[in-house]
């Protein structure tokens, strides 16, 4: 068994060799709060939840390490604009970004540090770096010297006599303008922290290699991020922790995006589904099952159509499901191992399509099998299909989703089957007296109504169709 990644570094896939044997290192760019979370944001997360899931099927320790940046010029511009605190909106947001997190069904990180914890690394790092001949000391800001650090650019295959260097108010005292700085001096109104050269605040790309470093060490296996991370963000974090003395990464993992009309989702253009709107209108489970299921290194087009299209899909899952559950008379448990197939679209690169399909058609031979009136395999299919959603963090019998149902009265599900139940009773009527037109009647205003009503060896069984 070898689990292979694609390594943005390499731009090839490579196999994945922990450098302890057995344990999994994976420190993940989490959230900058200065907003709340819309669905591109938690897409990230999910990716690298279901990463972390395999990786953990196939025997291995993982340390997952998440962090927040909980000081930026974004979140300093917003509380300025509010007349509130930065550390208040950054607190607002950070529960909000752990609240759509937890809504989708994603583990909690085995640490999760806030940037403005570790200012005294940073302080260490920079000073470490000032010694080595990386970094130095301007008007109070303290930069890092690109052209000191000869392997600057790898990651993002640039070249630096073609960069621009994205740069804040402030930066003053450059020696070159593509230097970036690691930490910014004092500025009327906003937080700062005491350091050898002054009062200031770190800069963005400071606080992961100091945060990485803590957590992980010199090295580590993986890190992770969306595409748009690789530059400036990855690309100065390497700079800096290398120059620092550290190996750093030994992969790079980056997520694609979700676009909508073939744009980043972003708060800047005006079109990002917060996802705490987005749950009030789908079934959280349906938008993990939407954000979660299309390869992390594919983009994807925000629509309701592709939602609906999710939506039927999972129902279809979720249908078989119930009806194996009800035929065996109780939970059926997952299979101890996920079939072969499923095992190695895994391994390939973390190919969710690929392993989604063999659950799908795992679904249809257990439903074949209820056709055939064959408990023994329904129970062995479901037992096969519970073990592949587990993974995928999926599975409608796990406890995380008990009472999953978002705003569709699924708590009210015990008065619906009630009187459901009383209208197919006189449809089972009709079709005794063979009224056939009666009969059809009542299960098309049953559907009109949004019930799905399936004829089954047992009696009819309703379900909620897709909206």
């Amino acid at each position: 068994m070898t689990i292979r990644l694609y390594d943005t570094s390499a731009r090839q896939i490579r196999d994945f060799a922990p450098l302890t044997p057995g344990c999994v290192s994976i420190y993940l760019c989490g959230a900058t709060v200065q907003a709340a979370p819309h669905i591109g944001h938690i897409r990230s997360g999910l990716n690298f939840d279901i990463m972390r899931r395999w990786f953990e099927y196939r025997g291995y320790e993982v340390t997952f390490v998440r962090n927040v940046t909980d000081i930026d010029d974004k979140i300093i511009a917003k509380a300025a604009d509010q007349g509130r605190p930065w550390w208040s909106i950054g607190y607002e947001n950070e529960r909000a970004f752990n609240d759509g997190y937890g809504v989708l069904g994603c583990l909690p990180p085995t640490y999760e540090p806030r940037a403005t914890g570790h200012v005294t690394e940073m302080v260490e790092m920079m000073r470490g770096l000032i010694e080595r001949g990386h970094a130095y000391e301007a008007d109070g800001n303290v930069y890092f010297d690109v052209r000191s650090f000869p392997g600057y650019l790898q990651l993002s295959n640039q070249e630096l006599d073609n960069l621009l260097q994205p740069s804040g108010e402030g930066e003053t005292g450059k020696r070159d303008p593509r230097d970036f700085a690691m930490w910014k001096s004092a500025k009327p109104g906003e937080p700062t922290w005491e350091t050898p050269w002054g009062r200031g605040r770190p800069g963005w790309h400071l606080e992961c290699s100091a945060m990485a470093h803590k957590y992980l060490g010199s090295a580590f296996d993986i890190h992770g991020g969306g595409l748009d991370l690789i530059f400036p963000h990855h690309e100065n974090e390497i700079a800096q922790a290398k120059a620092f003395g550290d190996d750093f990464a030994t992969y790079w993992v980056h997520n694609a995006w979700v676009t909508m009309s073939g744009e980043k989702m972003s708060k800047s253009l005006g079109n990002s589904v917060l996802v705490s709107e987005m749950v009030k209108h789908w079934r959280p489970i349906v938008l993990r099952y939407y954000l979660g299921t299309p390869h992390y290194r594919s983009m994807i087009e925000y629509s309701e159509d592709a939602l609906r299209e999710a939506e039927s899909a999972f129902a279809r899952i979720e249908g078989f499901v119930q009806r194996v559950v009800e035929k065996a008379g109780g939970i059926v448990e997952p299979a101890a191992e996920v079939p072969p197939a499923f095992a190695e679209a895994m391994d390939d690169d973390f190919g969710v399509p690929q392993a989604l399909a063999v659950v799908h058609t795992t679904v249809r031979q257990g439903n074949s099998a209820l056709a055939a009136d064959d408990k023994e395999e329904a129970v062995a299919r479901l037992a096969e299909v519970r073990a592949m959603l587990g993974v995928l963090g999926l599975d409608p019998l796990d406890a995380h989703w008990a009472g999953d149902g978002g705003d569709r009265g699924e708590d009210l599900h015990g008065v619906v089957d009630t009187l459901v139940g009383l209208v197919l009773q006189q449809r089972e009527a009709a079709r005794a007296r063979k009224d056939w037109a009666t009969a059809d009647a009542i299960r098309d205003q049953l559907n009109q109504s949004g019930l799905v009503i399936e004829d089954s060896p047992d009696g009819p069984r309703w379900t909620l169709g897709p909206r």
